[in-house]
């Protein structure tokens, strides 16, 4: 009987990672983790290197989540556990003498900019500035160093994943609060904990705000679909570099909350305005950045790849949350 063909996920424990193991585990493959609860922990260089060499697939998804506040610590570890994991996974790859043929690094579609006016792709999206911004082009800086010939390489910029997890909780904790009202941004006392970070740290150092009465974009991505994604990249070679995981169909935030509202059964949504947001989100150890940030982002490269979206329309990816978010 021939070999199964191994891939190597790092960061597998979260529920991105756990979908993407059940899926390799079923398409034949032999599969290996790296991470904090797997044989293999982020101490040890060596049995990383050794995993790696000989494997066909490296998926990373190591990272603080960024559900949390944007505390010094949290902001720190948020940068440092994407960049180091990384770099410690370029070394292993480099140093291989059969490294994997194809290495996938998650990235976010956080690194565009607030957008209005036009979505952002591939060939033409803008990048924005800011904390999110900063580590998210930090950690890409990280994957896309050096020269790995026979290795291809691609960054997932992954919209908002709607599953069993923490964006798609908290949206719907909101709808069930009687918060399924649109989130509106407005004038905020000036905060620093969306300053820029890393080396080179860009903004103006404080919160910016936007008039959007709760028409910012809302791109998203359902969890079948990144997995879908991360099958049809494998077998694509053209597809090296970024590459955006967002449904062709982005909304805004008026028509998500009134999905969310209708799928929890609750009739009724106040408005939440900033004033009102910020202790909310305090409450929930979250940021209101999760939904007042403009995301409008579109999959130019798969969709010219011919990538099919299993759950293209927000109506059916909504629905799909309501039972597994309890």
């Amino acid at each position: 009987m021939p070999e199964s063909p191994i891939a190597v996920i790092a960061g597998a424990s979260g529920f991105i990672g756990r979908a993407l193991v059940a899926a390799f585990e079923t398409d034949g493959y032999e599969v290996r983790t790296i991470g904090r609860r797997s044989a293999v922990s982020w101490a040890d260089p060596a049995r990383i290197a050794e995993v790696i060499d000989g494997s066909d697939v490296l998926v990373n998804l190591a990272g603080k989540s960024v559900n949390c506040r944007y505390n010094d610590a949290n902001r720190t570890e948020i940068l440092r556990s994407r960049v180091e994991t990384t770099r410690a996974l370029h070394a292993a790859v480099t140093a291989a003498q059969h490294p994997p043929a194809v290495w996938l690094n998650a990235s976010t579609a956080t690194i565009y900019r607030h957008a209005m006016r036009r979505p952002n792709t591939e060939s033409d999206g803008a990048l924005g500035d800011g904390f999110s911004v900063d580590v998210a082009t930090n950690w890409e800086r990280a994957f896309f160093e050096g020269d790995l010939p026979r290795t291809r390489r691609a960054a997932l910029r992954m919209a908002i994943v709607l599953g069993d997890g923490p964006a798609a909780r908290t949206l719907v904790t909101l709808a069930r609060l009687g918060l399924g009202g649109p989130q509106i941004d407005s004038w905020w006392p000036a905060t620093r904990r969306y300053r820029g970070i890393g080396p080179t740290p860009t903004g103006a150092g404080r919160v910016d705000w936007h008039r959007t009465r709760g028409r910012q974009k809302f791109s998203w991505v359902h969890i079948d679909d990144v997995v879908g994604a991360v099958r049809f990249i494998l077998d694509h070679e053209e597809l090296a570099g970024p590459v955006n995981v967002a449904s062709p169909h982005p909304s805004d935030n008026r028509t998500l909350m009134r999905e969310l509202r209708r799928s929890v059964g609750m009739p009724v949504g106040l408005p939440a305005y900033r004033w009102m947001l910020e202790p909310a989100m305090w409450a929930l150890r979250t940021e209101p950045e999760l939904v007042v940030k403009s995301r409008w982002v579109l999959p130019e490269r798969l969709s010219a790849a011919g990538y099919v979206f299993a759950q293209p329309d927000l109506r059916g990816a909504v629905r799909s949350l309501v039972p597994v978010a309890g």
